[in-house]
């Protein structure tokens, strides 16, 4: 019943945002205002409506034989100034000189005659509106005006100070390419485009956000993808209406299906190499302008537990290093609530001599197992929180000598045992091993309600909250795909890179359960 209202509720509201930026769109087109044929009444507009800043660069001058007045207006930072310099103020007194080009009679174009006879740069349009060049401007562009027209030339001329390629920090790898995605989106379509050679690889742009009008594009293999989870991407993407889009995480948070799940409906990734083992997948990424993230959709719980490396080595160390990564969730997870029901409720189910030596350690611990392993764990996450805030050499020491320390002191002050310290190690070193941040985090959250059951009920605690958390990935989606996928529904084909990983020459098709066009991998087998 809830999940009926809820999808009510969102439906109606996804309705009500499209009829806002309806006619929010029909507004903004109704408002724009026309350039003017003065070149002067243009720039005191530009100089009004932002505000006459310190940074607005405006450069006047003449066509030599002519003597019309013309002007070059730019965001200082935004633009490479060599080139505006060298390609456009430079480039026109040369050749509009009296030993150079003739100017064209008034009654023709001179707008079509500066793109088509003067201006050698490759980027450029035209723009009639001032909102259309105020908008060129704010991304970098440089508007050219001439006295007389009332169209603009807006010629790309971006050239901001951008991070250089780096090693991605979150997702390092023993074996495999050292290169990250950075805060430029063009950087970031380069650095797919050299893993993807493929014409079908598309890249469709838009900008989202009302006021911060942010770059962003929608990557996808056309032959490849489904066209129903792309359209059904572009079309939630379509309805975000908010002032202002920083990260990916607004467009994760808008986009995902279930926003009242713990776990994460769509892989943010800073590596190239992933993004392109996806795109040949058939899935779609979402590359925003800003931010070295890049969304990948849709994603199951099997995909966010996978690493690249995984295809890097041979198979049995991929199988293995995915074996581990299971196990390590479940310990993740469910350490300390398996620590709270066997000591508090099933003693009898541990091995005698394990059981002797846990209630000697106990001996004098003035907490129960269950807040016991709460000051553990909350302890533990603390220490987590402050290792990321702090630089990062004082968060490494903060985290090593503060467990150390803290835990030492706890156990010889008598507050905790020394087995749950090293339930509390366990616990951390498992999440460690997840090599999705995000996933980890949400393992993380129903760890505190797996203790919450087992406190309360033991065993059958623990295994009642693995049921639930069963219950709600079967039931979660990721723009339509079943987040277990393909273990319920069972897609047996698709088992050969599910837990383990089959070898290399097995993998002839593409994903069942992304339903891609072109379901073919590889054409033929391993020649032996």
């Amino acid at each position: 019943m809830f999940r009926r209202v809820w999808e009510k509720w969102k439906n109606e509201a996804i309705a009500s945002c499209r009829k806002q930026q309806s006619s929010h769109s029909d507004q903004q087109a109704s408002n724009k205002t026309p350039l003017s044929e003065s070149l002067q009444e243009n720039l005191d507009i530009i100089k009004q409506r932002l505000g006459n800043p310190q940074d607005l660069i405006i450069r006047p001058f003449l066509i030599d034989n002519s003597g019309r007045a013309c002007a070059v207006a730019c965001i200082d930072g935004l633009v490479d100034s060599e080139l505006v310099h060298d390609k456009v103020v430079k480039h026109i007194q040369l050749l509009m000189s009296p030993a150079g080009k003739a100017i064209p009679a008034p009654d023709e174009d001179i707008m079509a005659f500066m793109l088509n006879e003067v201006l050698s740069i490759i980027e450029v349009k035209t723009g009639t509106t001032m909102e259309e060049v105020l908008d060129a401007m704010l991304v970098g562009d440089t508007a050219f005006f001439v006295d007389g027209s009332h169209t603009t030339i807006l010629i790309d001329s971006r050239g901001w100070e951008t991070r250089g390629i780096e090693e991605p920090v979150s997702e390092g790898l023993v074996r495999g390419p050292r290169d990250g995605f950075n805060e430029n989106i063009r950087d970031n379509t380069v650095r797919i485009r050299r893993r993807v050679r493929d014409p079908k690889l598309r890249f469709d742009a838009t900008t989202v956000g009302r006021r911060s009008k942010t770059d962003l594009i929608v990557a996808y293999i056309e032959d490849i993808a489904h066209p129903n989870i792309v359209n059904e991407i572009k079309r939630r993407i379509s309805t975000i209406d908010i002032d202002q889009v920083e990260e990916s995480g607004y467009i994760e948070q808008w986009i995902e299906d279930n926003f009242l799940s713990p776990f994460p409906q769509v892989q943010n990734t800073e590596r190239p190499d992933k993004v392109a083992s996806a795109l040949f997948q058939g899935r779609v990424a979402i590359i925003l302008d800003g931010t070295p993230m890049v969304l990948l959709a849709p994603v199951t719980l099997g995909i966010m537990l996978h690493s690249p490396e995984d295809f890097y080595e041979r198979w049995m160390v991929g199988s293995l290093a995915r074996v581990l990564r299971y196990l390590a969730s479940y310990l993740a997870v469910f350490s300390p609530a398996l620590y709270i029901a066997l000591v508090t409720f099933h003693p009898g189910l541990i091995p005698s001599d394990l059981a002797f030596s846990i209630a000697a350690t106990r001996d004098g611990v003035p907490f129960p197992a269950a807040v016991e392993s709460l000051i553990m764990v909350t302890t533990m996450e603390l220490l987590q929180e402050a290792g990321l805030r702090l630089p990062k050499p004082i968060g490494q020491t903060v985290g090593i000598v503060g467990g150390l320390v803290i835990g030492e002191a706890a156990v010889s002050a008598g507050i905790v045992s020394p087995v749950m310290v090293i339930v509390v190690a366990i616990t951390a070193i498992a999440s460690f091993a997840i090599p999705s941040y995000n996933l980890a985090i949400a393992f993380r959250m129903i760890r505190f309600g797996a203790m919450l059951a087992a406190a309360m009920f033991g065993l059958y605690g623990v295994v009642l909250a693995f049921i639930l958390i069963v219950i709600h990935l079967t039931n979660l989606t990721s723009i339509g795909v079943p987040y277990l996928a393909p273990l319920a529904p069972q897609l047996v084909s698709d088992w050969k890179d599910y837990i383990l990983r089959a070898p290399i020459t097995f993998f002839k098709k593409r994903p069942d359960m992304l339903q891609t066009k072109d379901k073919t991998r590889m054409k033929a087998g391993r020649s032996q």
